[in-house]
Protein backbone atom coordinates (compact mmCIF):
# COMPACT_ATOMS: atom_id res chain seq x y z
CA UNK A 1 0.00 0.00 0.00
CA UNK A 2 1.30 3.43 -0.93
CA UNK A 3 0.85 6.80 0.76
CA UNK A 4 -0.90 8.67 2.25
CA UNK A 5 -2.27 6.27 4.83
CA UNK A 6 -3.49 6.15 8.40
CA UNK A 7 -2.04 3.60 10.81
CA UNK A 8 -4.61 2.53 13.39
CA UNK A 9 -3.37 0.86 16.57
CA UNK A 10 -6.07 -1.58 17.68
CA UNK A 11 -4.39 -2.32 21.02
CA UNK A 12 -4.37 1.37 21.94
CA UNK A 13 -8.03 1.73 20.94
CA UNK A 14 -8.89 -1.25 23.14
CA UNK A 15 -6.94 0.24 26.02
CA UNK A 16 -8.83 3.53 25.71
CA UNK A 17 -12.14 1.65 25.77
CA UNK A 18 -11.17 -0.25 28.91
CA UNK A 19 -9.92 2.89 30.63
CA UNK A 20 -13.17 4.69 29.79
CA UNK A 21 -15.28 1.86 31.17
CA UNK A 22 -13.27 2.01 34.40
CA UNK A 23 -13.66 5.79 34.53
CA UNK A 24 -17.43 5.69 34.10
CA UNK A 25 -18.16 2.72 36.35
CA UNK A 26 -17.89 4.54 39.73
CA UNK A 27 -20.49 7.05 38.47
CA UNK A 28 -22.78 4.20 37.28
CA UNK A 29 -22.66 5.49 33.73
CA UNK A 30 -23.00 3.23 30.71
CA UNK A 31 -21.16 4.09 27.50
CA UNK A 32 -22.60 4.58 24.04
CA UNK A 33 -19.54 4.20 21.78
CA UNK A 34 -19.65 6.59 18.83
CA UNK A 35 -18.33 5.02 15.64
CA UNK A 36 -18.87 7.77 13.05
CA UNK A 37 -15.35 9.24 13.20
CA UNK A 38 -13.88 6.08 11.65
CA UNK A 39 -16.89 5.22 9.46
CA UNK A 40 -17.76 2.22 11.67
CA UNK A 41 -14.96 0.16 10.12
CA UNK A 42 -15.18 -3.52 11.05
CA UNK A 43 -11.80 -3.99 12.84
CA UNK A 44 -12.74 -1.39 15.47
CA UNK A 45 -16.36 -2.56 15.71
CA UNK A 46 -14.97 -6.03 16.53
CA UNK A 47 -13.08 -4.55 19.48
CA UNK A 48 -16.23 -2.84 20.79
CA UNK A 49 -18.04 -6.18 20.54
CA UNK A 50 -15.25 -8.02 22.33
CA UNK A 51 -15.29 -5.41 25.10
CA UNK A 52 -19.08 -5.88 25.48
CA UNK A 53 -20.10 -2.30 24.78
CA UNK A 54 -23.90 -2.28 25.02
CA UNK A 55 -24.67 0.63 22.66
CA UNK A 56 -22.98 1.51 19.34
CA UNK A 57 -23.94 4.87 17.90
CA UNK A 58 -23.44 6.44 14.49
CA UNK A 59 -24.96 9.46 12.74
CA UNK A 60 -24.92 7.78 9.31
CA UNK A 61 -27.38 5.07 8.36
CA UNK A 62 -24.92 3.80 5.75
CA UNK A 63 -22.52 3.03 8.60
CA UNK A 64 -25.18 1.43 10.78
CA UNK A 65 -26.09 -0.89 7.90
CA UNK A 66 -22.58 -2.36 7.93
CA UNK A 67 -22.23 -2.85 11.69
CA UNK A 68 -22.46 -6.47 12.79
CA UNK A 69 -23.15 -6.60 16.51
CA UNK A 70 -25.43 -7.91 19.22
CA UNK A 71 -25.35 -4.46 20.85
CA UNK A 72 -28.08 -1.87 20.42
CA UNK A 73 -27.48 0.18 17.27
CA UNK A 74 -28.28 3.86 17.79
CA UNK A 75 -28.89 6.49 15.10
CA UNK A 76 -27.09 9.48 16.55
CA UNK A 77 -28.67 12.06 14.25
CA UNK A 78 -32.35 13.01 14.08
CA UNK A 79 -34.06 10.86 11.40
CA UNK A 80 -35.12 12.63 8.22
CA UNK A 81 -38.58 12.08 6.75
CA UNK A 82 -36.97 10.47 3.70
CA UNK A 83 -35.12 7.87 5.81
CA UNK A 84 -37.90 6.62 8.12
CA UNK A 85 -37.99 3.01 6.93
CA UNK A 86 -34.18 2.73 6.89
CA UNK A 87 -34.04 4.15 10.41
CA UNK A 88 -36.39 1.50 11.77
CA UNK A 89 -34.73 -1.26 9.77
CA UNK A 90 -31.10 -0.47 10.64
CA UNK A 91 -31.24 1.06 14.13
CA UNK A 92 -32.75 -0.16 17.38
CA UNK A 93 -32.82 3.32 18.92
CA UNK A 94 -32.93 6.77 17.35
CA UNK A 95 -32.64 10.31 18.71
CA UNK A 96 -35.77 12.38 18.07
CA UNK A 97 -37.35 15.77 18.67
CA UNK A 98 -40.10 16.12 16.01
CA UNK A 99 -43.60 14.70 16.57
CA UNK A 100 -44.30 14.23 12.85
CA UNK A 101 -41.14 12.10 12.49
CA UNK A 102 -41.99 10.02 15.57
CA UNK A 103 -45.43 9.31 14.10
CA UNK A 104 -43.80 8.17 10.84
CA UNK A 105 -41.41 5.91 12.78
CA UNK A 106 -44.40 4.34 14.50
CA UNK A 107 -46.07 3.65 11.14
CA UNK A 108 -42.90 2.09 9.72
CA UNK A 109 -42.36 -0.01 12.84
CA UNK A 110 -45.95 -1.26 12.63
CA UNK A 111 -45.39 -2.43 9.03
CA UNK A 112 -42.25 -4.28 10.16
CA UNK A 113 -43.97 -5.66 13.25
CA UNK A 114 -41.33 -4.05 15.46
CA UNK A 115 -41.09 -1.69 18.41
CA UNK A 116 -38.65 1.15 17.82
CA UNK A 117 -37.04 2.81 20.81
CA UNK A 118 -36.48 6.57 20.84
CA UNK A 119 -34.46 8.97 22.94
CA UNK A 120 -36.28 12.30 23.13
CA UNK A 121 -33.69 15.05 22.84
CA UNK A 122 -33.77 18.05 25.18
CA UNK A 123 -32.01 21.34 24.39
CA UNK A 124 -30.55 22.71 27.63
CA UNK A 125 -28.98 25.79 26.08
CA UNK A 126 -26.40 24.62 23.51
CA UNK A 127 -28.99 25.34 20.78
CA UNK A 128 -28.50 22.29 18.63
CA UNK A 129 -31.24 19.63 18.43
CA UNK A 130 -33.96 18.98 21.00
CA UNK A 131 -37.14 20.27 22.59
CA UNK A 132 -36.22 23.39 24.55
CA UNK A 133 -36.04 22.56 28.25
CA UNK A 134 -38.53 25.25 29.31
CA UNK A 135 -41.24 24.11 26.86
CA UNK A 136 -44.32 22.16 27.91
CA UNK A 137 -43.41 18.47 27.51
CA UNK A 138 -46.74 17.00 28.58
CA UNK A 139 -48.65 16.95 25.25
CA UNK A 140 -45.69 15.50 23.35
CA UNK A 141 -44.81 12.87 25.96
CA UNK A 142 -48.42 11.73 26.30
CA UNK A 143 -48.75 11.45 22.53
CA UNK A 144 -45.55 9.42 22.24
CA UNK A 145 -46.61 7.11 25.05
CA UNK A 146 -49.85 6.36 23.18
CA UNK A 147 -48.02 5.08 20.08
CA UNK A 148 -48.12 1.26 20.05
CA UNK A 149 -44.85 0.70 18.16
CA UNK A 150 -42.71 3.40 19.78
CA UNK A 151 -41.03 3.06 23.17
CA UNK A 152 -39.92 6.25 24.90
CA UNK A 153 -36.69 4.64 26.01
CA UNK A 154 -34.85 7.72 27.22
CA UNK A 155 -34.09 11.41 27.29
CA UNK A 156 -30.90 12.91 25.94
CA UNK A 157 -29.09 16.17 25.47
CA UNK A 158 -26.10 17.65 23.66
CA UNK A 159 -23.63 20.20 24.98
CA UNK A 160 -20.34 21.64 23.66
CA UNK A 161 -21.32 20.63 20.10
CA UNK A 162 -22.78 23.79 18.61
CA UNK A 163 -22.85 26.48 21.28
CA UNK A 164 -19.87 25.22 23.31
CA UNK A 165 -21.96 25.22 26.51
CA UNK A 166 -20.18 23.30 29.28
CA UNK A 167 -22.01 20.56 31.22
CA UNK A 168 -21.82 22.31 34.59
CA UNK A 169 -24.10 21.35 37.46
CA UNK A 170 -26.30 24.38 36.63
CA UNK A 171 -26.69 23.32 33.00
CA UNK A 172 -27.26 19.65 33.80
CA UNK A 173 -29.78 20.77 36.42
CA UNK A 174 -32.02 21.87 33.55
CA UNK A 175 -31.97 18.34 32.16
CA UNK A 176 -32.65 16.86 35.58
CA UNK A 177 -35.70 19.11 35.86
CA UNK A 178 -37.03 17.82 32.54
CA UNK A 179 -36.41 14.21 33.59
CA UNK A 180 -38.49 14.70 36.73
CA UNK A 181 -41.31 16.31 34.73
CA UNK A 182 -41.34 13.54 32.12
CA UNK A 183 -41.24 10.77 34.70
CA UNK A 184 -44.15 12.41 36.48
CA UNK A 185 -46.12 12.50 33.22
CA UNK A 186 -45.27 8.87 32.46
CA UNK A 187 -45.77 7.59 35.97
CA UNK A 188 -42.57 5.56 35.62
CA UNK A 189 -38.79 5.88 35.59
CA UNK A 190 -37.19 6.60 32.25
CA UNK A 191 -34.71 3.84 31.35
CA UNK A 192 -31.92 5.95 29.85
CA UNK A 193 -30.85 9.53 30.45
CA UNK A 194 -28.01 10.14 28.01
CA UNK A 195 -26.37 13.22 29.45
CA UNK A 196 -23.94 14.08 26.70
CA UNK A 197 -20.50 13.23 25.34
CA UNK A 198 -16.74 13.30 26.02
CA UNK A 199 -17.09 16.88 27.29
CA UNK A 200 -18.75 15.52 30.45
CA UNK A 201 -15.66 13.71 31.67
CA UNK A 202 -14.23 16.63 33.71
CA UNK A 203 -17.67 17.04 35.31
CA UNK A 204 -18.26 13.43 36.37
CA UNK A 205 -18.50 14.40 40.02
CA UNK A 206 -21.29 16.82 39.05
CA UNK A 207 -22.97 14.43 36.63
CA UNK A 208 -25.30 12.96 39.21
CA UNK A 209 -28.46 10.87 38.98
CA UNK A 210 -30.60 10.55 36.90
CA UNK A 211 -27.92 10.67 34.13
CA UNK A 212 -26.82 7.09 33.45
CA UNK A 213 -25.27 7.19 29.97
CA UNK A 214 -22.67 9.16 28.00
CA UNK A 215 -22.07 9.07 24.24
CA UNK A 216 -18.29 8.74 23.91
CA UNK A 217 -16.37 9.19 20.67
CA UNK A 218 -13.40 11.55 20.87
CA UNK A 219 -12.11 10.20 24.19
CA UNK A 220 -11.82 6.72 22.66
CA UNK A 221 -9.87 7.76 19.56
CA UNK A 222 -7.86 10.68 20.98
CA UNK A 223 -7.75 9.99 24.72
CA UNK A 224 -9.02 13.41 25.71
CA UNK A 225 -12.09 15.15 27.05
CA UNK A 226 -13.64 17.85 24.89
CA UNK A 227 -14.56 20.63 27.32
CA UNK A 228 -10.96 21.82 27.70
CA UNK A 229 -9.07 19.43 25.40
CA UNK A 230 -7.12 17.79 28.23
CA UNK A 231 -5.50 14.40 27.63
CA UNK A 232 -6.87 11.83 30.07
CA UNK A 233 -4.43 10.04 32.34
CA UNK A 234 -3.50 6.62 31.03
CA UNK A 235 -5.21 7.13 27.66
CA UNK A 236 -3.48 7.08 24.26
CA UNK A 237 -3.66 10.12 21.97
CA UNK A 238 -2.04 8.36 19.00
CA UNK A 239 -4.47 5.57 18.11
CA UNK A 240 -4.51 7.14 14.62
CA UNK A 241 -1.30 8.31 12.93
CA UNK A 242 -1.12 9.82 9.44
CA UNK A 243 1.79 9.03 7.14
CA UNK A 244 2.43 11.07 3.99
CA UNK A 245 5.24 11.03 1.43
CA UNK A 246 7.40 13.99 0.41
CA UNK A 247 7.07 14.49 -3.35
CA UNK A 248 9.02 17.76 -3.62
CA UNK A 249 11.66 19.41 -1.43
CA UNK A 250 12.95 22.85 -2.42
CA UNK A 251 14.05 26.16 -0.97
CA UNK A 252 11.82 29.00 -2.13
CA UNK A 253 10.74 32.50 -1.10
CA UNK A 254 8.03 32.58 1.56
CA UNK A 255 6.16 35.36 -0.24
CA UNK A 256 4.69 34.78 -3.73
CA UNK A 257 5.86 36.98 -6.59
CA UNK A 258 3.29 38.95 -8.57
CA UNK A 259 -0.13 40.43 -7.91
CA UNK A 260 -2.14 38.24 -5.55
CA UNK A 261 -5.75 37.34 -6.38
CA UNK A 262 -7.93 34.45 -5.26
CA UNK A 263 -6.55 30.97 -4.68
CA UNK A 264 -8.11 27.72 -5.96
CA UNK A 265 -10.86 27.98 -3.34
CA UNK A 266 -12.00 31.51 -4.06
CA UNK A 267 -10.15 33.06 -1.09
CA UNK A 268 -7.51 35.75 -1.15
CA UNK A 269 -4.59 34.26 0.80
CA UNK A 270 -2.37 36.11 3.26
CA UNK A 271 1.38 35.55 3.39
CA UNK A 272 4.07 36.72 5.79
CA UNK A 273 7.47 37.40 4.23
CA UNK A 274 10.00 35.30 6.17
CA UNK A 275 12.65 35.13 3.46
CA UNK A 276 13.90 31.91 1.92
CA UNK A 277 12.42 28.76 3.48
CA UNK A 278 12.84 25.06 2.81
CA UNK A 279 9.47 23.58 1.85
CA UNK A 280 8.34 19.99 1.49
CA UNK A 281 5.23 19.09 -0.48
CA UNK A 282 3.40 15.96 0.64
CA UNK A 283 0.97 13.93 -1.48
CA UNK A 284 -2.15 14.92 0.42
CA UNK A 285 -4.46 17.89 0.07
CA UNK A 286 -7.53 19.80 1.14
CA UNK A 287 -9.72 17.17 -0.51
CA UNK A 288 -8.48 14.78 2.19
CA UNK A 289 -7.82 16.97 5.23
CA UNK A 290 -7.39 20.51 6.55
CA UNK A 291 -3.66 21.12 6.97
CA UNK A 292 -4.39 23.04 10.19
CA UNK A 293 -5.74 19.81 11.73
CA UNK A 294 -2.60 17.67 11.37
CA UNK A 295 0.31 17.94 13.84
CA UNK A 296 3.78 16.76 12.77
CA UNK A 297 5.36 14.22 15.12
CA UNK A 298 8.57 16.15 14.41
CA UNK A 299 7.67 19.38 16.21
CA UNK A 300 10.17 21.38 14.16
CA UNK A 301 7.96 20.99 11.07
CA UNK A 302 5.06 23.33 10.28
CA UNK A 303 2.27 22.77 7.73
CA UNK A 304 1.79 26.20 6.17
CA UNK A 305 -0.80 25.77 3.43
CA UNK A 306 -2.54 23.49 1.00
CA UNK A 307 -4.23 23.11 -2.35
CA UNK A 308 -6.65 20.37 -3.38
CA UNK A 309 -3.93 17.74 -3.66
CA UNK A 310 -0.84 19.16 -1.94
CA UNK A 311 0.10 20.22 1.57
CA UNK A 312 3.17 22.41 1.99
CA UNK A 313 5.25 21.82 5.11
CA UNK A 314 8.01 24.17 6.26
CA UNK A 315 11.00 21.96 7.15
CA UNK A 316 13.60 24.74 7.46
CA UNK A 317 14.18 24.22 11.19
CA UNK A 318 14.31 20.44 11.12
CA UNK A 319 17.34 18.72 12.63
CA UNK A 320 16.91 15.80 10.26
CA UNK A 321 17.90 16.19 6.62
CA UNK A 322 14.69 15.23 4.84
CA UNK A 323 14.74 13.92 1.27
CA UNK A 324 12.21 13.34 -1.48
CA UNK A 325 10.49 10.03 -0.75
CA UNK A 326 10.76 10.35 3.04
CA UNK A 327 7.62 9.76 5.06
CA UNK A 328 6.31 12.44 7.42
CA UNK A 329 4.11 11.37 10.33
CA UNK A 330 1.36 13.39 12.00
CA UNK A 331 -0.86 13.16 15.04
CA UNK A 332 -4.48 14.07 14.38
CA UNK A 333 -7.48 15.91 15.73
CA UNK A 334 -11.05 14.59 15.77
CA UNK A 335 -11.79 16.65 12.67
CA UNK A 336 -8.80 15.31 10.74
CA UNK A 337 -9.52 11.68 11.69
CA UNK A 338 -13.08 12.19 10.47
CA UNK A 339 -12.06 13.60 7.09
CA UNK A 340 -9.14 11.22 6.49
CA UNK A 341 -11.14 8.11 7.38
CA UNK A 342 -13.89 9.32 5.01
CA UNK A 343 -11.46 9.92 2.13
CA UNK A 344 -11.21 6.98 -0.30
CA UNK A 345 -7.78 8.26 -1.31
CA UNK A 346 -6.18 7.59 2.08
CA UNK A 347 -5.18 4.02 2.94
CA UNK A 348 -6.14 2.47 6.28
CA UNK A 349 -3.74 0.04 7.96
CA UNK A 350 -4.76 -1.78 11.17
CA UNK A 351 -1.98 -2.96 13.46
Amino acid sequence: MGYPKIRIDKAKYRQNIRKMKNLLAPANLSMMAVTKVYCAEAPLIEILNEEHIEFLADSRLDNLKTIETDAFKVLLRLPSKSSIEETVRHSDISLNSEWTIIQKLNEAAEKMNKTHKIILMVDIGDLREGVYYSDDFEPLVQSIEALPHIELFGLGTNVTCYGGVLPTSETIGKLNGVVKKVERILGRKIEMVSGGNSSHIPFLSETISPINNLRIGEALVLGRETSYGTTLEGFFDDVFILEAEIIELKEKPSYPEGEIGMNAFGKKPFFKDEGQRKRAIIALGKQDVDHNEIMPCDSSLHPIGSSSDHIIVDVTDAQKQYEVGDILTFKLTYSSILSLMTSPYVGKVYE
